[in-house]
This record gives C-alpha cells, sequence and structure tokens, in this order.
C-alpha cells in the first residue's frame, strides 16, 4: 500500500511540472534553437530565423513591464544595445506575461527607450520551450543560433561586480569558447505570469 501511494504522489508530481512548465524545454545548451514566430505590440510578425540571420550573436530577453526587478535593468538593456548594436548583435525582447497587453508593452518601450523589437508571447509557449522564470532571463545565441549562455545579465540589481552578459558577448563576438562553468547563472527577478494550461483547468473542482 504504502509503495503504491509513493507512486501515485510521483505521478501527480510529475503531471503538475509538467503542466507548469509546458513539457520539457527545447532549448538545449550547445544546441541550435528552434525557430519560432511571435508579434510585436504592433501586430507585425517576427521570426527567430530573420531577427538573427548574419548576425555574430542574438540576445533573447524575457522582460517584464510591471516587474520592479525588470524595470531596473531597463537602462542596462539599452546600454548593452547600444555597445553592441554596432559589432552584430541582435537583441530581441519577449513579454510572456499573460497580465500584461500589447498596448502596455508599446508604451513602455517607448518610456523604456528600447530601440530594439519587443514580441508578445501570448501563451508563453516560448517561454516554456526556453525554460525562461524570471524577468530579466536572457539567452545568448552564436551566429549559428546555438544557445551558449543563459541566466542572469550581471550578479547584482544594486551594485553589479560581474557582467555575466557582457563577458559572454564579448567572447561570442570574437568568436571564442565559453568555459562551461560560466554558460549558465541564476536568473533573479519577478516569476513569468503564466496562462493555466489544460492540464490545471482539468483539476479545479
Amino acid at each position: 500500500m504504502k509503495l503504491l501511494t509513493r507512486i501515485f504522489t510521483m505521478i501527480f508530481i510529475f503531471i503538475v511540472a509538467f503542466s507548469v512548465n509546458g513539457g520539457a524545454d527545447t532549448v538545449k545548451m550547445d544546441k541550435e534553437v528552434p525557430n519560432f514566430t511571435l508579434k510585436d505590440a504592433m501586430d507585425k510578425e517576427h521570426s527567430l530565423k530573420d531577427l538573427s540571420h548574419e548576425k555574430k550573436a542574438t540576445v533573447v530577453m524575457f522582460i517584464s513591464t510591471q516587474c520592479p526587478v525588470s524595470n531596473h535593468y531597463n537602462e542596462r538593456i539599452v546600454a548593452l544595445h547600444n555597445d553592441y548594436k554596432d559589432q552584430g548583435v541582435q537583441f530581441i525582447g519577449i513579454n510572456s506575461n499573460k497580465n500584461e497587453s500589447v498596448e502596455e508593452i508599446a508604451e513602455h518601450n517607448k518610456t523604456s527607450k528600447f530601440d530594439c523589437v519587443v514580441l508578445k508571447d501570448l501563451r508563453n509557449e516560448i517561454a516554456d520551450k526556453f525554460g525562461a522564470r524570471r524577468t530579466p532571463e536572457v539567452y545568448l545565441l552564436d551566429e549559428k543560433r546555438r544557445l551558449r549562455y543563459r541566466g542572469a545579465i550581471d550578479n547584482s540589481q544594486k551594485n553589479p561586480e560581474t557582467h555575466y552578459l557582457r563577458e559572454t558577448l564579448d567572447l561570442v563576438v570574437a568568436g571564442k569558447e565559453i568555459p562551461e562553468d560560466r554558460k549558465k547563472t541564476k536568473a533573479f527577478g519577478c516569476t513569468i505570469k503564466r496562462v493555466r494550461k489544460k492540464q490545471d483547468r482539468s483539476r479545479t473542482p
């Protein structure tokens, strides 16, 4: 009886994890990131394939209009974009929060002075594929769209001493390898507010 209880508990945990994560992440370190297409706040479609075409590197950023941590990084994101855009680096913002509208994103782009494309991930399907959990959280792809770094922009919201994204960007742009111990850091910030999946609704009384 105890064994059966344990088995059912493990199955339940797996189902919950699957529904929260949207299945296994399809984006793997050092592997090519699958193409995807999303619309911006002006209802224009953009694909990862087109945006990353002939770029030395592409930075995919999961950001938010309301998260105070994400907003604290707005100026740093603008600075990063300005510093690297002439070096063949593409920056792509993705908003996966269910509670943040396209109108809100359009206004946020203006006030934050974002000069890069920001896309709306309506059902957080792209966040699920990347395994993104927080805002801000970044993913660095090389010229072949292979994932080379994932995690935080730097090590501190207030007083950063280690600039993870800048350091890995410099290596990728120069065509150098990123050491294994620098390919992943822990992102910090607000959790992405996800759309409830069918599995969640089916368990609602």
